[in-house]
């Protein structure tokens, strides 16, 4: 059994907790509000302190599950390096390329895993929609369209998500970047990007919208779009030369093949976050490689940079 903490007991932390198993118990919580914290961890049998240093020095924790705000991912996984604790830290992994590459150059010296939680990445839809662009059924690759939005934004009146310095871009920073991430994983590497904001209301909530026009290394194009403030909504649509894929949510694809008429497809639905702590604990026990992998993390960021430069800039902006 892999005995882990949990940094961050915000809603999202909350939800690991639930879904962790006995492959990975999470045993511990580190969260500065520990009066807001402290009935949940007595339900869950958390040990709980306002400090990771506690985490880190706990011969009996193995692993760190950081659920906390994006500008103190680097100074905490570092840490976690440091103190040769296996880390899983939710998306962003950082906000600058920079960045994230040194994160995961120090875990690589020290030995430990770095897995980045883009949950999205275990949908059955998004996980056959994968297996088909690199089936090659489809036939060439040339465009992709995104769109994922949030409405839990809604009930944010308060709290570090509303910082332009932890969500520069607006709604790109959180739901956008799980569409970015999936392109990225599905055309690879991003070359240009053209990126809007338009902010109607500065909140809280805020009212904005972002969208992007890209242009992958290998010539197909794509256009990404959130709202922040909307019901809940995804969409992942891949065209090719021979046929089109389209995820709608966690289980549903429409397949479109040139001369049939369109299917429609429903996979049997799984437990996504229990999927993804399994994978780090696969991943700690070498199992096999956690299933995103640094070079597309690293891509998604480089491509979020540049969609950044492009909302001051208002040009295209080339992802360096």
């Amino acid at each position: 059994m892999i005995r882990a903490a949990i940094v961050g007991l915000g809603r999202w932390g909350r939800n690991l907790v639930e879904a962790s198993s006995g492959r990975l118990a999470i045993v511990r919580a580190v969260e500065p509000d520990v009066a807001r914290a402290r009935d949940f961890c007595a339900r869950h049998g958390l040990k709980l302190t306002d400090s990771l240093d506690a985490a880190l020095t706990d011969p009996d924790i193995d692993a760190v599950l950081l659920a906390t705000p994006h500008s103190l991912h680097p100074v905490q996984v570092l840490a976690c390096a440091a103190a040769r604790k296996q880390v899983l830290c939710e998306k962003p992994l950082a906000l600058s390329h920079a960045d994230a590459t040194a994160m995961f150059d120090a875990c690589r010296q020290a030995g430990v895993v770095l897995a980045v939680g883009h949950n999205r990445r275990f949908w059955p839809s998004m996980a056959a929609l994968r297996g088909i662009v690199a089936s090659g059924e489809l036939g060439t690759i040339l465009h992709v369209e995104g769109h994922n939005s949030n409405e839990n934004s809604q009930s944010l009146t308060a709290g570090w998500r509303l910082s332009p310095q932890e969500s520069p871009g607006g709604g790109l920073t959180g739901a956008g970047l799980h569409v970015l991430d999936a392109f990225v994983s599905l055309l690879g590497p991003v070359r240009e990007v053209y990126a809007r904001l338009n902010s109607l209301h500065a909140g809280p909530p805020p009212l904005d919208t972002a969208l992007l026009a890209l242009e992958f290394a290998s010539g197909a194009t794509g256009t990404l779009a959130t709202v922040r403030a909307t019901p809940s909504y995804w969409r992942l649509h891949v065209f090719g030369t021979q046929g089109s894929a389209e995820a709608l949510d966690e289980v549903t694809m429409m397949l479109r093949k040139s001369g049939a008429r369109p299917e429609r497809i429903t996979y049997p639905a799984i437990d996504v976050l229990r999927a993804e702590l399994d994978a780090f604990a696969d991943a700690i026990e070498s199992k096999v490689r956690f299933p995103v992998p640094e070079a597309e993390v690293l891509g998604t960021l480089a491509a979020f940079e540049a969609a950044l430069r492009s909302m001051r800039s208002g040009v295209p902006e080339k992802v360096r």
